[in-house]
């Protein structure tokens, strides 16, 4: 069976759709923050020696103003993830989490998270999120005091290696209730590729989620630092790329891991991972006070299906329950599929008779307000992504040839009905255990294209789902 054979695009109006049901909804966020105690050791300081630490040398605003601007750009919950390094255990324990308290007390409308953007051990950084206990800041002096790589000057080479982030993976693995742990950035340092400037591998990525697979659950598929081309008075040739990415660009505002049909994300998924995707500011400096960054929200969001309660947040960043965008292009987004009288949404499985169909129904509701720039995109095509679940192979692979766009929708393809769009199309036969996904754009590119230096973001608008699983019945799982 092909799973791409198309039985037909039905154009019949839905039922409304799951946006809101058992008291979850929507809600946009940022899992990638920093604030003024994103500092640096300035030239001569002992490293290590907190004294001499500054406090505002990297990023520069106090935690309240980070949710202040969230709030302001629709935000609904943020993660307050600070750099470590050396000695900055202590930092965060004394300093930056009274602010963070203070800054919850101070926007009470804005869920807030404490966090880490970790030294990941033998890799390049990742967002540590905590659950919101009464014991959340001596939980992350433990974990960034064991484990944090840089936490140690001078340099401990021997805690920099993938087995101590997998030793550091089973510790949060062990704890109840559990953190969550995302890549970010995956992609902007190219040792996947070969190159051993930095980054994450996919190999390592997968051995994090086989450690814990409630912990490890995914990667930023759209990094932060996207804002650099407005920069007040640069010159072009001095325009860093979208992402702060060095030798591999990224692809639409999206990191060539997420961006590739077919590519490394597609690898995980047809390995049946629960691998999702999201998608931040790392905010650190706004372009607007000279730095490259868009504020928490003004660009990208990555929404959750929740409740607005932290520990629903969680379990739907755990679960895949998330879409991401950028530039507000849309507003909410339901992929549902259905086989005899059974569904499944974002995150989730639906179990197949041999052979059957498939429905597959997509919903996306467009935004009815201006975006942060002042403008009003519209979704241009919505592509439909099949690819097979082959189980576990290769732990370098980075090329999944079983995925495929299988059908692009355009507007004589959807029913446009109260600012919603909605789409279907049948799945012939489905005889193979597969995954699908959405994408969708405000431009005309077939497939992302890499991002020039100088490029204005908000011409180039993306929104990713997350993949829903199709297990047919007498298949072997992967």
């Amino acid at each position: 069976m092909r799973t791409g054979v198309l039985a037909a695009v039905l154009f019949a109006a839905l039922a409304m759709p799951a946006f809101a049901s058992g008291g979850r909804s929507w809600l946009a966020g940022d899992h990638h923050v920093h604030s003024r105690f994103s500092g640096d050791y300035p030239p001569g300081a002992k490293i290590g020696d907190v004294s001499a630490y500054v406090v505002g040398g990297d990023g520069i605003y106090p935690i309240p103003v980070n949710a202040r601007k969230a709030r302001q750009y629709g935000l609904s919950w943020m993660v307050a993830a600070d750099h470590g390094g050396p000695g900055l255990s202590r930092l965060h324990y004394e300093q930056s989490y009274a602010e963070l308290l203070r800054s919850r007390r101070s926007v009470p409308g804005l869920i807030q998270f404490y966090g880490l953007e970790l030294n990941s051990p033998g890799g390049d950084h990742a967002s540590l999120i905590l659950p919101v206990t009464s014991d959340e800041r001596q939980r992350l002096l433990s974990l960034e005091t064991a484990f944090d790589a840089k936490e140690v000057y001078p340099r401990d080479l021997a805690r920099d290696t993938n087995t101590c982030m997998l030793e550091a993976l089973r510790t949060m693995d062990g704890l109840s209730p559990k953190p969550l742990i995302f890549a970010n950035h995956p992609s902007r340092g190219s040792r996947f590729i070969g190159d051993p400037d930095g980054g994450h591998t996919p190999a390592d990525m997968r051995s994090w989620n086989d450690a814990a697979p409630d912990v490890a659950v995914g990667m930023e598929g759209a990094p932060g630092h996207q804002a650099a081309s407005f920069k007040p008075d640069i010159a072009p040739e001095a325009i860093r790329g979208r992402g702060l990415y060095r030798k591999l660009p990224t692809y639409g505002g999206f990191d060539v891991m997420t961006a590739t049909l077919g590519g490394v994300w597609d690898v995980m998924l047809g390995e049946g991972r629960h691998w999702w995707i999201t998608a931040n500011s790392d905010s650190h400096r706004n372009f607007a006070d000279g730095g490259e960054d868009f504020w928490p929200g003004q660009y990208t969001k990555t929404y959750v299906y929740a409740r607005r309660d932290p520990a629903d947040i969680l379990d739907g960043l755990r679960q895949g329950r998330i879409f991401v965008t950028t530039g507000d292009l849309i507003s909410a987004l339901d992929v549902t599929a259905s086989s005899g009288g059974s569904r499944a949404n974002m995150g989730e499985k639906l179990s197949v008779q041999p052979d059957a169909d498939v429905t597959v129904t997509i919903t996306v509701r467009e935004p009815s307000a201006p975006n942060a720039a002042g403008m009003q995109p519209q979704v241009a095509r919505v592509d439909l992504i099949v690819g097979k679940i082959l189980g576990h192979g290769d732990p370098s692979a980075i090329t999944n040839p079983t995925t495929e766009v299988v059908h692009r929708f355009t507007a004589k393809d959807w029913t446009r009905k109260g600012g919603m769009l909605t789409m279907r199309l049948v799945l012939k036969h489905v005889a193979a255990n597969s995954y699908l996904r959405v994408r969708g754009t405000d431009g005309f590119e077939l497939e992302p294209q890499a991002d020039a230096r100088d490029e204005n973001p908000w011409t180039d608008l993306w929104f990713y789902s997350n993949p829903v699983f199709l297990t047919a019945k007498g298949v072997p799982h992967a």
